[in-house]
């Protein structure tokens, strides 16, 4: 053999293969997040992008707060309100936006309610509990709308989300605010959304939609296993910009959609849910969470955010942009 030619044959037998970086990502069982995960592993983005990912099923968002705390996972999906109330009280957690979608407020198509002033007097069903987020925004929206207090001007049921399509269905209640895919199903079903909870920040003087959820994890996490965080967040984005204009990715989605044979159902969960996809990420860009976070603060109070009244500083995760 030439010499030459057995140098190289030699270096390329011994040359390692470059292990995967791997990610341990805790993803809530029943939650949309599954759609992007799921895209993710159709498209082998997550192989492209030199990742192990491992996924961990949670069981709720709670779940995946003490699972990221223990260590037991790397990543989760959180709120950029949990994420700032860590940092301030020293779990130095941090984020990079995954979604924009937001709930709202629906009402029955033949109500008689047609402005936030018309809920005075009636029966909101509401997603949560009291300190729920989209809770505290519909309060504020109508206090400047109509200077009362909404919690007294009206009464309100708290409940999951099903409990809480299921009562504005039925006409157990005159108006509900829910989640984005449980409004999504409440407009198939022939409910009306009469105010969103991005169009009540905008009028609140938040101009731009704010991240509410993103991608968490520890500030150690993000220092030890940088290469398998970019690499994860690179995936995630492809992933992202897939769903947002190819049809097709969406066909192997249906089933975990809960949308099989409703193309109805299938064509709003998909409509609503590329509303609110990121198209890209600037760290520095903080001003809408920083509004929204102040005007939870504001009216929420401590019982939402602590004593804090400002967006912990890092946040958002300053290692990545795109």
């Amino acid at each position: 053999m030439h010499p030459l030619v057995f140098a190289l044959a030699t270096t390329f037998l011994i040359t390692p293969t470059l292990a995967a970086e791997t990610l341990v990502v805790g993803v809530q069982e029943s939650g949309t997040v599954q759609w992007e995960i799921q895209t993710i592993k159709n498209l082998g983005l997550d192989t492209k992008h030199g990742l192990d990912l491992q996924i961990r099923p949670l069981a709720d968002s709670r779940a995946g707060q003490i699972a990221l705390q223990a260590g037991a996972v790397d990543v989760i999906l959180s709120d950029f309100v949990w994420v700032s109330i860590q940092r301030s009280e020293g779990n130095m957690v941090t984020m990079v936006p995954h979604s924009l979608a937001v709930g709202g407020l629906m009402v029955p198509a033949d109500s008689p309610i047609a402005s936030v002033a018309d809920l005075a007097g009636k029966t909101i069903a509401v997603s949560g509990s009291p300190v729920d987020k989209s809770w505290i925004i519909l309060q504020a929206f109508y206090n400047q709308a109509t200077s009362g207090t909404l919690s007294t001007d009206a009464s309100a049921r708290f409940g999951a989300p099903p409990l809480v399509n299921e009562l504005l269905t039925t006409g157990g209640v005159d108006a509900a605010l829910n989640f984005w895919q449980w409004n999504a199903r409440a407009k198939v079903a022939g409910m009306t959304e009469l105010l969103s909870v991005a169009d009540m920040l905008e009028t609140l003087g938040v101009a731009e939609q704010p991240p509410l959820l993103g991608w968490t994890f520890s500030d150690q996490i993000a220092a030890t296993k940088t290469a398998a965080i970019t690499a994860f967040l690179d995936a995630s984005f492809e992933a992202k910009a897939v769903l947002r204009t190819d049809d097709t990715a969406w066909d192997k989605l249906t089933e975990l959609m809960g949308a099989s044979g409703d193309p109805a159902l299938f064509t709003q969960l998909r409509d609503d849910y590329r509303a609110g996809i990121v198209s890209g990420y600037d760290p520095a860009d903080t001003a809408a969470a920083e509004a929204t976070f102040a005007l939870l603060a504001q009216y929420g109070g401590a019982e939402l955010v602590g004593d804090q009244t400002e967006l912990a500083p890092g946040t958002f995760w300053e290692g990545y942009r795109k």
